[in-house]
């Protein structure tokens, strides 16, 4: 077995989610989600079939998420794994429905934080191991910090 780091790209203004799912009807589970949730998201999703064909299956609304979701399950290569490439909208408004999704086994990431996927291959295949969302911790926040963080969550309507 090889373990490899695979970096994704996430375009400026954009989040993304990776995760594992089983079923070819994914792609279209998703992305029926996402328009029935944020009827506005703009957005690309590529997802990894695992059997038969074994193609990139590939939706969205948005032709350069599209291409950059391709790009980056490409990249990944590992079997029953998604990505979706959100622009107008943030994880949060679709982490729920995602996860309540038939075929959805599991949410590795939602972030806007660079990525790095880990990634074991073998004479199989490859499969995520699991990924680094964003960068270590350089401290505890203080007082200033906690305001900061409630003024933001306030600023994007997250809180009242």
């Amino acid at each position: 077995m090889e373990v490899k780091v695979v970096p994704v790209e996430i375009p400026e203004g954009c989040n993304i989610i990776i995760g594992h799912s089983h079923f070819i009807k994914t792609v279209e589970d998703l992305h029926e989600i996402l328009v029935g949730t944020v009827p506005s998201v703009k957005f690309g999703i590529a997802f990894c079939e695992a059997s038969g064909p074994c193609l990139i299956r590939v939706t969205g609304n948005d032709e350069m998420l599209r291409q950059v979701a391709t790009k980056n399950a490409e990249a990944i290569a590992a079997g029953h794994s998604f990505v979706i490439l959100l622009k107008d909208a943030f994880p949060i408004n679709f982490l729920n429905a995602i996860k309540q999704c038939q075929e959805v086994c599991k949410i590795h990431c939602a972030t806007a934080n660079p990525v790095q996927v880990i990634i074991a291959e073998t004479e199989q295949g490859r499969g995520i191991l699991g990924v680094v969302d964003g960068f270590s911790p350089k401290g505890v926040e203080g007082q200033e910090d906690v305001q900061k963080r409630k003024d933001f969550l306030r600023a994007i309507g997250y809180k009242l």
